[in-house]
């Protein structure tokens, strides 16, 4: 037994030295060329045993007998030709034609034209087909039918008969022959054909299972773009079987803009060999809680190829295109673009920050400075007093500025980061705005304007924090008292609506453009021509309106600011009765913009 494998391996290695390389790579090809070889050696060997007895028991051979003879050769000159050239076809067409001349050697032999030998003409045509191709098949039939002439044309060499057979013995022996030569061609080739199709079977089964285990969607298109398969997958990424996306079907769930740019790519695929991408978007009937787009609609991303084997058939497949969901990276890349935007906005907020902090900054110490080096200078010991207190006055008020900078900035982070206290407690709001409104009153005589109170008699208790609410309205009362010319008027109203508290501060000063609007609320921010260089007409760091934004959204209040240049600015703050509840950190109140359309009462009476 051992010898036996021993004896396969060596001949399966030969056999495998004398494949031609150029079907090294395919396997159907390369068993034909093997069972080729194996049955052209075959006969050689055979031929060549049977050649010494043969001639010990005929003697000198004929002119037929050596044509026979050669006949027998030819076959493996055909196998050293196809391990040479790798042209099965050739080699097919050499063994058809040793064939052909061995029947008619044969029937020339065994009585001519009236010699069963005939009978085997037609099994070289059929041998040629199942074993090779349709033009070895042909060439081999062309074969047939000439030595079928031959055979019609010669006369019998009745001296050189090797046996003297009548037909009644010879018919049968070659037609048994010819068709027992027949049927092993046929199970030949239904084991084949059987190997075939089970691995066929396989990979179809491999093929399957792997579309059927990817989330990617696989595709087969033909050149009109109609999609004539489907994989499984179809039900993973569009919520839909397979075949509803065929035809026309995946082409109706893209989105309508992406439509021109998705039939594009297959047409692109189905002329060109390389593969084409492209993004669009897909209208998905998505199970509940899938991740995506509001609206079933997600972004994908579809490669594809070009089908060459397909190029000139017509109703096959031309474009085979993967689908793949992309809208994770699709989100993924705008919140790095809303990212950066954010990182430039902040560098802008930090180069505002910087600008009017240094100048707000400066401009008070340098007079801190200036001033404490006069008043301690010897030079100055002879100054009247009065002289002395107004330095001092200058000095305190300086020092005021810069403590209610430092304090804006640290209220403002603050509220950003989510650490500011607030405490809520019942108390009279009524006399809280009356105590701003005094506090306010000096500033307000000194720039020449007219500060009002308005307060409704049936204000009830706020429960809120009274240190934030007090800082709302001087905040409010201090912008409007300084962006107010001289000779306006500033009034501040509280009322009852509903179940909120309404506080309202309104001036008729320089006002705000609508362009401002929409940014007033921002760190740093001052509306107007040339508020953000040192050449800006009015002093603050910008942080009071924002410092009101962010107390609000701590209370669960609203913010309305209408304005109009020229005519006046009104801000409203809107809080609820009771502010207490669980609070949102650094959420700042969102703000409604409006122009001024019409002047208010409160104005008109100035």
């Amino acid at each position: 037994m051992r010898n036996y494998s021993a004896l396969a391996s060596l001949i399966d290695t030969r056999l495998t030295g004398l494949v031609h390389e150029s079907v090294a790579g395919d396997p159907q090809e390369r068993a034909r060329h093997e069972r080729f070889l194996v049955s052209r050696l075959a006969t050689g060997v055979v031929m060549m045993a049977m050649m010494p007895p043969y001639l010990l028991w005929r003697g000198v051979p004929s002119g037929l007998e050596a044509a026979a003879a050669i006949c027998l050769i030819l076959p493996v000159v055909a196998a050293l030709v196809l391990a040479r050239t790798g042209n099965l076809t050739l080699a097919h067409g050499i063994s058809s034609a040793a064939l052909t001349g061995l029947i008619v050697c044969l029937a020339a032999l065994t009585g001519g034209p009236t010699s069963a030998a005939s009978i085997w003409l037609a099994m070289i045509p059929i041998e040629a087909l199942m074993a090779g191709s349709r033009r070895a098949a042909l060439s081999a039939a062309c074969f047939a039918v000439t030595g079928a002439l031959a055979i019609a044309l010669i006369e019998p060499d009745g001296s050189r008969l090797m046996v003297a057979w009548s037909t009644a013995v010879a018919m049968p022996i070659f037609a048994i022959t010819a068709i027992c030569h027949a049927l092993a061609l046929s199970i030949e080739s239904l084991r084949r054909e059987g190997s075939w199709s089970d691995r066929l079977r396989a990979a179809s089964a491999r093929n399957a299972l792997l579309l059927e285990a990817i989330d990617d969607l696989v595709t087969w298109h033909d050149r009109n773009g109609t999609v004539t398969q489907a994989s499984p997958a179809a039900l993973k990424l569009a919520g839909a079987a397979p075949e509803a996306l065929l035809g026309r079907g995946l082409l109706g769930r893209v989105h309508v803009s992406d439509r021109p740019a998705f039939l594009k790519a297959i047409s692109d695929a189905g002329s060109r060999a390389l593969p084409v991408t492209v993004q669009f978007r897909l209208h998905v009937e998505r199970e509940p809680g899938r991740p995506g787009e509001p609206g079933g609609v997600i972004w994908v991303e579809m490669r594809a190829h070009r089908v060459t084997e397909a190029a000139g058939a017509g109703s096959a497949p031309a474009v085979v295109a993967v689908t793949r969901d992309v809208s994770a990276h699709h989100r993924h890349a705008e919140e790095l673009e809303l990212a950066r935007a954010e990182a430039e906005r902040a560098n802008e907020i930090k180069s505002r920050f910087l600008a009017t902090v240094s100048h707000e900054l400066r401009t008070p110490l340098n007079a801190i400075i200036g001033f404490s080096e006069m008043l301690g200078a010897e030079a100055t010991y002879g100054l009247p007093p009065e002289r002395r207190r107004e330095y001092a006055g200058l000095i305190h008020d300086s020092g005021h500025h810069l403590l209610e900078v430092v304090n804006g900035l640290l209220d403002m982070s603050k509220i950003q980061s989510g650490n500011f206290d607030v405490a809520p407690e019942p108390f009279d709001l009524r006399g809280l705005v009356r105590g701003c409104c005094d506090l306010m009153q000096l500033r307000a005589h000194q720039g020449g304007l007219q500060l009002g109170c308005e307060i409704a008699p049936d204000l009830p208790e706020l429960i809120a924090d009274p240190r934030a609410c007090r800082q709302m309205v001087i905040n409010l009362l201090s912008n409007a008292v300084k962006f107010t010319p001289r000779g306006g008027r500033v009034t501040a109203s509280v009322r009852r609506v509903y179940d909120r508290i309404e506080i309202a501060v309104s001036d008729n000063g320089i006002g705000i453009a609508e362009s401002d609007l929409p940014r007033l609320g921002d760190p740093f921010f001052q509306a107007g021509p040339g508020a953000s260089g040192y050449g800006r007409p009015h002093e603050g760091t910008g942080l009071g309106l924002s410092v009101v934004r962010g107390l609000v959204g701590l209370h669960h209040g609203e913010m309305v600011i209408e304005s109009t240049v020229s005519r006046g600015t009104r801000v409203v703050v809107t809080l609820p009765l009771d502010c207490r509840g669980s609070r949102d950190p650094g959420q700042p109140a969102a703000i409604r913009t409006a122009p001024l359309v019409a002047e208010p009462a409160l104005l008109r009476s100035a």
